[in-house]
C-alpha cells in the first residue's frame, strides 16, 4: 500500500474504464460479471495511464503493472488510506428516498462558505464511494459522501471505507425488498450509518419528526450525539416548494426559502440541508441563497414545459413511499387537466403485487381519471386504467392519443425508461 499510495500522490487521478482513459492516471482493472479489465490494462497504459493495478499475474508484464490480490479491495483500501491521511471531515448520507437530492442541496448550501467535495451523480456503491474519496484534495474543507444499498450489510461496508464523521439518514421505507426482505431489514442496513458515527464519529443529523429514525437513534444514545433538524413548514407548493425555516437564532423567528423543487415531500430534504448548513456555521442568508440556487436535474422532480404540456418528471427512481408521496403531492397541485403516467416499481419481491395494488387504490382515492400505467407488475393486477407492457407501447399510444394542455406527472423506476417519453409530450 505504501508504494501504491506514493504513486497516487504523484499521479492523483484514477480510472476504471479503459475506454475513457485519463492522462497520467492510475488504472484499476476491476472485474465484473461480464468483463475482466485485466485484459485491457495494457491498452490503458498505451492510451496514457502511468500505472495499472491488476490481480492476474499473466498481465503484469513490466514495472508499470502493480500486481495485487484483489483490485477492488485494493481500490477501497487506497481510498480509506487517503481519507485517513487527509482527515477531511466527512458527512455520510443514506436513506430510502431523497438521499441524492439531500446530498445535492447540502453541497450547494455548504459551498456558500466552504470548499467541499461531494459525490457526483449517484456514485454511491462499493466502487463509487472509493472513487469519490480518491478525489479528495488537501484544499477540501468538508466532504459529502452518498451511500446506497440494496442488500443487507452494504452501508456498514461503505462506512468502513469512507469512515464518516457525521451521518444523515433521510428516511427508511419499502425499497429493494428483494434484497432486504422487509422494512426491518432496511432499517438495520441503513441504521449502520448511525452505529458507525456513534462509535467512531461526531454525531448524526436526525429528523426527529420521523418515528423510525428516532427509534433508531434512541437505541444508540447516549453514544450517538443527535443534531435535530431545524423546524420548518411548507408555505406553498404551486408548483415550486416554498418554506419558512427556523432561523439559527431562536429569537429571530423564521426566514423564507423559495426553492426550485417540486413537491411537498422535498421539505424534509430542504430541512436536512439547512440543518447541516446551520451546524457548520452558515448564516441564514447563506443557507437561503444556497437552497434557492439549487435546480434539480437528471429527471428528479424536474418541471418541464414542452410548449404543449407541463410535465413534472420524476423518472429517476420509484418505490412505494416515493410513488405515494408524488401522487399525493400532485393531487394537491392546483392545475387543470391533470394526468398521471406511472411506471412499475422494481425490486419489491413477494410484496410487489400488494404494493402496486396500493398505488392503484391511491390513484382512485385521489380522483385521477387520466392515467396511463406501464409495466408487467401493473398489468398483473388488471387496473381500471390503460396499461402498457413497456415504454415503447406507451409511446405508440401517445403518438395516436397525444395529450394537449395537460399537467402530467411522469414517475417510475429507471428500468421503465420513462425519460424517453418527455420529448414526445
Amino acid at each position: 500500500m505504501e508504494r501504491l499510495y506514493s504513486l497516487f500522490t504523484q499521479y492523483p487521478t484514477v480510472c476504471t474504464d479503459s475506454r475513457h482513459v485519463l492522462p497520467d492516471s492510475i488504472f484499476f482493472a476491476l472485474r465484473g460479471g461480464n468483463f475482466n479489465a485485466n485484459a485491457f490494462a495494457l491498452a490503458a497504459l498505451e492510451q496514457g495511464c502511468r500505472y495499472a493495478v491488476v490481480d492476474e499475474a499473466q498481465y503484469a508484464t513490466d514495472d508499470r503493472f502493480i500486481l495485487v490480490d484483489d483490485v477492488l479491495k485494493t481500490l477501497q483500501a487506497l481510498a480509506t488510506h487517503h481519507r485517513r491521511t487527509l482527515g477531511t471531515p466527512i458527512i455520510g448520507i443514506t436513506g430510502t428516498n431523497g438521499k441524492t437530492t439531500t446530498k445535492e442541496l447540502t453541497a450547494t448550501v455548504l459551498q456558500e462558505k466552504y470548499r467541499i467535495l461531494y459525490t457526483q451523480g449517484n456514485l454511491n456503491n462499493h466502487i463509487g464511494v472509493p472513487l469519490t474519496l480518491l478525489r479528495l484534495r488537501p484544499e477540501h474543507q468538508l466532504a459529502i459522501v452518498e451511500m446506497g444499498a440494496n442488500h443487507p450489510g452494504e452501508i456498514a461496508e461503505l462506512c468502513e471505507i469512507a469512515r464518516p464523521d457525521y451521518g444523515l439518514i433521510t428516511n427508511v421505507g419499502k425499497a429493494h425488498l428483494e434484497g432486504f426482505g422487509s422494512l426491518e431489514g432496511v432499517k438495520r442496513t441503513k441504521g449502520a450509518l448511525y452505529e458507525f458515527v456513534a462509535q467512531h464519529g461526531r454525531g448524526a443529523f436526525v429528523n426527529t419528526d420521523n418515528p423510525h429514525l428516532m427509534e433508531m437513534a434512541k437505541a444508540l444514545q447516549p453514544r450517538l450525539r443527535v443534531q435535530p433538524y431545524l423546524p420548518g413548514k411548507v408555505v406553498d407548493c404551486s408548483p415550486f416548494l416554498s418554506m419558512e425555516l427556523q432561523a439559527s437564532c431562536a429569537l429571530c423567528g423564521a426566514f423564507p426559502v423559495h426553492t426550485r423543487l417540486i413537491g411537498a415531500y422535498n421539505a424534509e430534504n430542504v430541512r436536512a440541508a439547512a440543518t447541516v448548513g446551520s451546524f457548520f456555521g452558515l448564516t441564514d442568508e447563506q443557507i437561503r441563497h444556497g437552497l434557492e440556487a439549487y435546480e434539480p436535474q437528471n429527471n428528479r422532480s424536474q418541471l418541464v414545459d414542452t410548449g404543449r404540456n407541463r410535465l413534472i418528471v420524476d423518472a429517476y427512481n420509484a418505490n412505494p413511499v416515493s410513488m405515494a408521496a408524488a401522487i399525493r403531492s400532485f393531487a394537491q397541485l392546483d392545475a387543470p387537466h391533470k394526468m398521471l403516467i406511472l411506471g412499475e416499481m422494481g425490486e419489491l419481491g413477494a410484496q410487489s403485487e400488494e404494493e402496486h395494488r396500493r398505488i392503484v387504490q391511491l390513484i382512485q382515492e385521489n380522483g385521477f381519471n387520466h392515467v396511463l400505467l406501464i409495466g408487467g407488475q401493473f398489468q398483473r393486477i388488471a387496473p381500471p386504467y390503460p396499461c402498457f407492457p413497456n415504454v415503447d407501447a406507451l409511446r405508440d399510444h401517445l403518438r395516436r392519443h397525444m395529450p394537449d394542455g395537460c399537467c402530467i406527472l411522469v414517475k417510475g423506476s429507471r428500468t421503465n425508461h420513462l425519460e424517453t417519453v418527455v420529448g414526445d409530450l
